[in-house]
């Protein structure tokens, strides 16, 4: 058996002897790429204290790395299909690895930003590049239980970033937060030479490279002002972000439909199974990326867990996942993806409205059910629509397919933690300027109506003055804990009313009984099959 796998997945006669090995090697680099935001929901408060972060500061820590990420998955997919899929993902693991070594380093906040976008241009290559290798190297009939394995590391990576970073916590300073992702992409990129084949599309032509930059604007502006403008006000820059996001989505479109080899046939968005599964996963990350955003920020400085404790609570998520994902498999072939896309959606949907019955006397076990039923739908619809997605495009357009995939995920998520946030934040000031408007001086109320940890930093001066004592700290503390609770219970019934809303949505979209790996065609081993809408 050779050391390095050599031999292109497309010229082989058979399916990938070692293409299960291989999978793990995708799943470990599918691993940091979500662990890099999850760890560092945990690492905020520290960061905080430390690099004396504003609000926006901190928004931009998280969002310099959504930004790019979102922004080029299309187009670095594409150039993955042409060139070289494993190629590709070698060179974002190590350009990941870099940023992320940079980050542990500098001690600066635009610098960590910095770092982080880094950190998202390398994850922008490898997300596409994980899904079409695992494409090209399972045939048709066991690429449904890989993706559901894909999937499933999602969940966990969920629950094994904030319990990493908070173990490293106890210890030690924030940047080494960053060092988790060093040693598992050196052994994913190992692996990626020992156990992935190469792979790239036949016959793809030139790349649309107008195209590209088209979508690269357009998704960027998006993000950008999905990010800015619900947090910070919808001033000139966001407004003038959302203006080219749209005309630029326009000019993409137009051009799309004009180019002999598109970038992304928009053409497809009329076909139900594809619209209607990239709906479910935009509308169902929305919801659940702002509820264990802001769940993880209950548990921390309402409860007042540490950053390991926050981790260890969160694992039950990750458990429930793998027990959707094994639900999936059995339920899918029988059932139809609208089924099972939808179940799920249903499900989390639920999960997201049983927060709102949180309040300031609630405990862990107020949000363990929710928890629960977020990682069962997560393992139970995701898997679905993602293979739904893949199988809209041929072999010569997988980067692309995982590009729009993880494009469509990245949405949902910045929406969620942007809108929901924003609803959050609003509602917190809203409820503390009502229960302790002109007992504070105004400086220290704007400052405890910023934040939650604002909030806690203005009590724990308030302690430090002789003049107001402990008995006014606490009635701030508490103040400031029971105006949480309310946002919390007032955001969770509008993120579970849109989820709602894109539940019902989805379900008319999608057709029925349509299963996945199901067949129209001879399965070639390595290869995608045409598909008819092939321009």
């Amino acid at each position: 058996m050779p050391l390095v796998a050599n031999t292109p997945v497309e010229k082989m006669t058979g399916p990938y002897p070692r293409r299960w090995w291989g999978l793990t090697v995708l799943c470990l680099s599918l691993l940091i790429v979500v662990m890099a935001n999850t760890s560092l929901i945990v690492a905020a408060p520290a960061m905080t204290r430390d690099l004396r972060l504003s609000s926006s500061d901190l928004q931009w820590v998280i969002d310099g790395y959504t930004v790019p990420y979102a922004a080029l998955m299309l187009v670095l997919g594409a150039i993955g299909d042409k060139y070289s899929r494993r190629g590709a993902l070698v060179t974002g693991l190590l350009i990941f690895a870099g940023g992320s070594v940079m980050g542990s380093l500098v001690d600066e906040t635009g610098l960590v930003i910095t770092a982080r976008a880094v950190m998202g241009v390398g994850a922008a290559v490898v997300m596409p590049a994980t899904l079409s290798l695992l494409v090209a190297m399972f045939p048709r009939g066991e690429r449904a239980r890989a993706i559901t394995a894909w999937t499933a590391t999602s969940g966990l990576a969920i629950a094994a970033g904030p319990l990493l970073a908070g173990w490293l916590l106890e210890d030690h300073a924030w940047g080494s937060t960053f060092l988790i992702n060093v040693p598992v992409a050196a052994v994913a990129v190992v692996g990626a030479f020992i156990l992935v084949p190469p792979s790239r599309a036949r016959d793809m032509g030139r790349i649309d490279y107008v195209g590209g930059l088209l979508s690269i604007v357009s998704v960027g502006c998006l993000v950008y002002a999905i990010i800015e403008g619900p947090h910070f006000g919808w001033g000139a820059g966001p407004v003038a972000a959302a203006v080219v996001a749209g005309a630029g989505l326009v000019a993409f479109a137009l051009w799309e439909l004009r180019h002999p080899h598109p970038m992304l046939d928009v053409r497809k968005f009329r076909r139900r199974p594809f619209s209607g599964s990239m709906l479910a996963v935009l509308f169902f990350f929305f919801g659940t990326f702002g509820s264990i955003y802001y769940s993880t920020q209950f548990l921390q400085f309402v409860l007042g867990h540490g950053p390991l404790e926050t981790g260890v609570r969160l694992l039950p998520l990750a458990g429930a996942v793998f027990a959707g994902a094994a639900v999936t498999g059995r339920l899918t072939p029988r059932l139809g993806v609208r089924v099972t896309i939808t179940a799920g959606m249903a499900i989390g949907t639920a999960g997201v409205l049983l927060l709102v019955r949180i309040d300031q006397g609630s405990t862990y076990t107020d949000f363990l059910a929710s928890l629960l039923l977020l990682g069962f739908a997560i393992g139970l619809s995701v898997s679905p629509a993602t293979d739904t997605i893949m199988d809209s495009f041929p072999e010569s357009q997988l980067g692309v397919g995982g590009g729009a995939n993880d494009t469509s995920l990245e949405l949902g998520g910045s929406l969620g933690i942007a809108v929901l946030g924003s609803l959050l934040a609003t509602s917190y000031e809203d409820r503390l300027g009502e229960l302790v408007g002109g007992r504070l001086p105004a400086a220290a109320l704007d400052a405890a109506e910023d934040s939650v940890g604002g909030g806690l930093a203005v009590a724990e001066q308030v302690a430090k003055d002789p003049a107001a004592g402990p008995r006014q700290a606490q009635a701030l503390v508490d103040a400031v804990h029971e105006s949480f609770a309310h946002g919390v219970a007032h955001t969770s019934l509008i993120g579970g009313v849109i989820m709602a809303v894109g539940a019902l949505i989805v379900l008319a979209v999608l057709p029925g009984r349509r299963k996945t790996g199901a067949s129209t065609g001879a399965d070639v081993p390595g290869a995608r099959r045409e598909l008819a809408d092939r321009h």
